[in-house]
C-alpha cells in the first residue's frame, strides 16, 4: 500500500468497527468507501463443551462414571414451538436485550403483565444505542424469552404476547 493510501484509513473508523466486534457477537464488518475497503475480522474459538460427572450407581467409593451432558431444548425444536401460545415479538436487530432500563431498577415487564400497544417490553443495545422493543398491540406478556443482558440476534423471538 503506498503512503497516500495510508493517509487516508481513517483510525477511529476502524476502532470503531473493532467495538462493534466486541459488542456484538459478529466475527467480521467490511464497510467500504469510494477507493477505501476496510475488513475486521475476530477469530472465534469454541470451547468443547464440559463433560459432566455423576456417581455410579454401585456402591463403590469414589467411583464416577461420565454422564452425557442432555442438551437444553431450543426455540427451533418443533416441540417448544408447538408448546408456546401467542404472537412472538421479535427483535429487529443483533444486539443485546435488557430488561429493564438501569440494574437498579425494575423490570419493563413481566410474564402475567397486561401491556398497551407500543409500551416498552423491553430494550436491545446495538452500537451502544438503546433501541426500546416496543409491544405491536395490546395484550398480555405470556413469557419472556431471552434472558437479562442476553445477545439477541435479528429476528429472534424476545416476548409472547396473548390477546
Amino acid at each position: 500500500m503506498s503512503d497516500d493510501k495510508n493517509k487516508n484509513i481513517d483510525a477511529d473508523l476502524v476502532r470503531s468497527l473493532a467495538d462493534i466486534l466486541n459488542d456484538t457477537d459478529l466475527t467480521e464488518i467490511e464497510v467500504e468507501r469510494g477507493d477505501l475497503k476496510i475488513k475486521v475480522k475476530r477469530e472465534v474459538t469454541v470451547a468443547a463443551a464440559p463433560i459432566q460427572y455423576a456417581a455410579a450407581p454401585a456402591p463403590v467409593a469414589h467411583a464416577a462414571a461420565p454422564v452425557a451432558a442432555v442438551p437444553t431444548a431450543m426455540p427451533s425444536d418443533p416441540a417448544t414451538i408447538v408448546s408456546r401460545k401467542g404472537e412472538e415479538v421479535k427483535s429487529p436487530m443483533v444486539g443485546t436485550a435488557y430488561l429493564q432500563p438501569s440494574p437498579e431498577a425494575p423490570a419493563f415487564v413481566k410474564p402475567g403483565d397486561k401491556v398497551k400497544k407500543g409500551q416498552t417490553l423491553l430494550i436491545v443495545e446495538a452500537m451502544k444505542t438503546m433501541n426500546p422493543i416496543q409491544a405491536p398491540r395490546d395484550g398480555v406478556v405470556s413469557e419472556i424469552l431471552v434472558g437479562d443482558a442476553q445477545p439477541v440476534e435479528f429476528g429472534e423471538a424476545l416476548v409472547l404476547l396473548e390477546a
